[in-house]
């Protein structure tokens, strides 16, 4: 059985680390291809590809990053130490590190080893688990880091570079080309966004968070996952495209997590027979199967039944090259939508919008006191409030060992009640922390799971 493994690192030399819920079964053939016919050959010879000076500097910007995470085994028991590793790409002189979320999940302390061997500790400034993204920074200054290439660009068949720490092996360079692009495997959950860069670059338990370079020296891409059967590389390698990782990690350097841009339309792959029944001339772009109300599709003209070819100038040709592309807007961003309707070829713009279907940008409430308890809060957006039918507000990020953490409280937890009393804004949880004594009750619930969840926070 073949299965697609997230790469957090080693605990040792020699243990592979495969993150087990993260697996997916794919059905394999039962044979192997088989070729047949007549197969032209066609040889050209050319001066061998130079990654020399593109690997010089790529060693000096990547990383090796360990994570440390205190796991609590009971009263008993108390805690034990668990070790992670993988890499990170420095992006600018002064100390900022995009790296997998995968990689610093849960860390309670992350260390930096530069290539000539410095160690420093690193502060977490922001993850995004729906592209398995994360920004970490350094005190340090004057550093060589790497440029963000254009992903974009990037053709199949073109040679790339693979430079991370597999098997802690640490500056390791390797080379291939690119297999494929706008590739879905199925291993981000929720609302993952995956277009990954497939390539047969070498990378292994290690490399997540690593660099994907050019022959140009370009970042063009993050190394995040393989596809086996044995659990390490053969030969398949996934990365997180450039310009989406820039976007990403702009927007958590800038706000301390995503603006994502939504044009309000549920998406749908297109199929031969679907584009036969819609007369499309190509196999190509994704179908609108729901338009919502009011939002920027609907006030833009799009319809359920039309085909989106092209976004801002940019072909596109399936649903994971339509996530990747909306991906790297924000709410406000104005997009140029290019769709087919009853066989028509016709153009719009689209102004996109955040979660609560406004232009503005998301806040999430970072006041003093939210702090002090040890969490960050934003109010619930319309489609939440009608997925759910229930006011409320949710927590964005959950500090380790803080009064929240302690309360053994998860992000993603929408808060209902405090105190008994109704909350619908994050102003009401400032109020109820404000008026409590010694306890603050809170009352609310997880999607995706039964039941109500209260928990009492002790705030002295």
């Amino acid at each position: 059985m073949l299965g697609v493994g997230i790469y957090a690192g080693l605990i040792n030399p020699i243990q592979k680390v495969y993150i087990e819920e993260s697996r997916k079964a794919i059905q394999a053939a039962e044979h192997q291809l088989l070729f047949s016919g007549k197969m032209d050959r066609f040889f050209r010879s050319s001066a061998p590809t130079d990654f020399i000076q593109a690997a010089k500097n790529s060693q000096q910007a990547v990383v090796f990053i360990r994570s440390l995470i205190n796991i609590k085994d009971g009263a008993l028991m108390g805690e034990s130490l668990s070790s992670e590793t993988g890499s990170g790409v420095i992006i600018s002189p002064d100390g900022y590190i995009v790296t997998n979320h995968h990689v610093v999940k849960d860390a309670d302390e992350v260390d930096v080893m530069l290539n000539d061997n410095r160690e420093y500790k690193a502060q977490v400034i922001g993850n995004d688990p729906n592209t398995d993204l994360a920004l970490i920074k350094i005190e340090a200054e004057n550093l060589r880091f790497l440029i963000f290439g254009n992903s974009d660009s990037l053709q199949v068949g073109e040679w790339v570079m693979a430079v991370g720490n597999p098997f802690r092996l640490q500056s390791t360079v390797t080379a291939g080309i690119v297999s494929a692009k706008g590739r879905n495997i199925n291993i981000l959950e929720n609302q993952g966004i995956e277009s990954f860069i497939q390539t047969d670059a070498a990378v292994n338990p290690g490399n997540s968070g690593g660099a994907l370079v050019n022959t140009k020296g370009e970042l063009v891409g993050i190394n995040t996952a393989i596809m086996t059967m044995s659990g390490n590389y053969e030969g398949f390698s996934f990365a997180v495209p450039a310009n989406l990782a820039k976007k990403v990690v702009n927007d958590i350097k800038q706000f301390g997590f995503v603006q994502r841009g939504w044009l309000g339309v549920e998406i749908e792959n297109i199929d031969d027979m679907r584009a036969r029944k819609l007369q499309i001339p190509e196999v190509a772009g994704v179908y609108i199967a729901l338009v919502t109300r009011n939002g920027a599709a609907y006030d833009a003209g799009l319809q359920s039944g039309d085909v989106i070819t092209r976004l801002n100038g940019k072909s596109i040709g399936s649903l994971p090259q339509f996530m990747e592309t909306i991906g790297t807007y924000r709410p406000g961003d104005k997009v140029s939508v290019d769709y087919i309707r009853n066989g028509k070829k016709a153009s719009t713009t689209a102004t996109l919008r955040n979660q609560l279907n406004s232009t503005d940008l998301v806040a999430v409430r970072k006041d003093k006191a939210l702090l002090d308890m040890g969490f960050e809060l934003r109010d619930l957006d319309s489609y939440e409030k009608s997925r759910n039918k229930s006011h409320g507000v949710k927590v964005v990020t959950v500090y380790r060992s803080s009064r929240v953490d302690n309360a053994r409280i998860e992000p993603g937890y929408i808060i209902t009640k405090a105190n008994g009393k109704i909350v619908r804004t994050v102003n009401d949880i400032l109020e109820a922390i404000k008026i409590s004594g010694d306890q603050l009750s809170l009352d609310g619930f997880y999607e995706n799971y039964p039941g109500e969840f209260p928990y009492k926070i002790e705030l002295n």
